[in-house]
Formats: structure tokens, C-alpha cells, sequence
């Protein structure tokens, strides 16, 4: 039997109970629901955000999939997938707006928690620039490359190019491990190799080169990877 959301006592609606104690006493299911509205006719909105959840990887899930794809699951269709597709990127712009204005970077530990959240679930690499100031604060962030990291997809000249125009002092290299392991491959020192010594010449210094993992981070710089002086 589907009990319909509005069926529920007054106090236990998701939208009423937002309302009067705030999103922070929402269960994801619950958050889902608000955003996507209805149920459907098997299942009410609640129902149908547990079961969307609990498909492959939870909340990781939505992150990554596409509309598309969460389109096809059975209640959701075009409509909802794009609310909650639009949801996530909200979420990440706010977050990046929020953290990144006149961010100072002191650590490694800054620029994987600033991050963090925005990488650790994307399913393919993302290769980014963190630029900074004479003051080590962040200028701008870029993404520079989607795909497996290697030589001819991350070149110096579209590295620098992004550089050269924001004016930045010095950069930070950053990019996931889908994998959700951040340990550095060979691959990952070639590249820095490559572009610490393109920096130099150009006289913006590369600071560190930081990988993202699924909860962990790892700056080649601390680890002894490569000698960035």
C-alpha cells in the first residue's frame, strides 16, 4: 500500500518539518524528496528518495550519474532527475564561492579540503589549477583537463596559458583518483616533473601537486615525490 506523504501526520511531512525545526533534521531520503516534489504511483516521494539512494554507491550515486541515467530509474523520470542534477551543481557553486573568495593557502591540507567535496565522487579524472596571489591567496580555480592523466592530455601550455591570463604568482596542481586511492602513479610524477620545469622557465612556480582520493588526500610535495624547490 502506497501511503501518500500528505497522508502523514501534519508533523511528520518532510516540507513541514523543515520548516519548523530546519534542513539540518532531514534525513537525505527526506532533503530528496523536498527537491523532487512527488512520488509516484507505486511509491510516495520519500519512498522513492530511499530507493534512489540506495542504488550503487548512496548519495555518490546522484553525483555522478546522469540525467539520463537517473531518468530511467522506475518514478523519477526527466523531470526530477534534472531538479536533482540542478540541486548538486547549486550545492558545488555555492561551495566553491563560499570557500574559494579570498581563500589563503597555508597547507596542503587547505586545498584538499576545499576540494574535496567537489572531487572525490567524479567518476573520471579531473585535472585542475589552483592559482594563487604573491599573498598565496586563490586567484582562480580551472579545470584544464577531463580524462586519464598522462604527458599529451595535460600540457604546459594550456597549464600556463590559464596562469598567465589570471596573473597568478604560482599555482597548485590537483587532480582525483577515481579509484579513491590517491596514491601517486608514475604517471602523476612524469607530469609534475614536467610541469615544475615549464613553471621555471616561465617564472610561475609550481608549489605542490596535490591528489585527490575518496577521503584522503596526498600532496607530492610532503611525501617526498618530488622536489619542487
Amino acid at each position: 500500500m502506497n501511503i501518500r506523504i500528505k497522508d502523514l501526520p501534519y508533523e511528520e511531512r518532510p516540507r513541514e518539518r523543515l520548516i519548523k525545526y530546519g534542513p539540518q533534521v532531514l534525513s537525505n531520503a527526506e532533503l530528496i524528496a523536498i527537491i523532487i516534489g512527488t512520488g509516484s504511483r507505486r511509491e510516495n516521494a520519500i519512498s522513492l528518495a530511499q530507493k534512489l539512494i540506495t542504488e550503487e554507491r548512496g548519495l555518490k550515486f546522484i553525483v555522478n550519474s546522469s540525467v539520463e541515467k537517473l531518468a530511467n530509474i522506475r518514478g523519477i523520470g526527466i523531470a526530477k532527475a534534472v531538479k536533482l542534477k540542478a540541486a548538486v551543481e547549486l550545492g558545488r557553486r555555492l561551495m566553491l564561492s563560499t570557500q574559494g573568495e579570498n581563500f589563503s593557502v597555508t597547507s596542503p591540507e587547505d586545498v584538499i579540503n576545499l576540494l574535496m567535496e567537489e572531487m572525490r565522487y567524479l567518476s573520471k579524472e579531473h585535472f585542475k589549477v589552483v592559482m594563487l596571489n604573491v599573498k598565496n591567496k586563490i586567484i582562480a580555480i580551472e579545470t584544464i583537463s577531463i580524462g586519464s592523466l598522462n604527458t599529451s592530455i595535460v600540457h604546459p601550455r594550456e597549464v600556463f596559458k590559464a596562469a598567465i591570463e589570471r596573473s597568478a604568482s604560482s599555482i597548485i596542481l590537483v587532480h582525483n583518483h577515481p579509484s579513491g586511492d590517491p596514491t601517486p602513479s608514475r604517471e602523476d610524477v612524469e607530469v609534475t616533473k614536467r610541469l615544475v620545469e615549464a613553471g621555471n622557465i616561465l617564472g610561475i612556480k609550481v608549489l605542490d601537486h596535490v591528489i585527490i582520493g575518496d577521503g584522503r588526500g596526498i600532496s607530492l610535495k610532503e611525501k617526498g615525490y618530488y622536489d619542487f624547490e
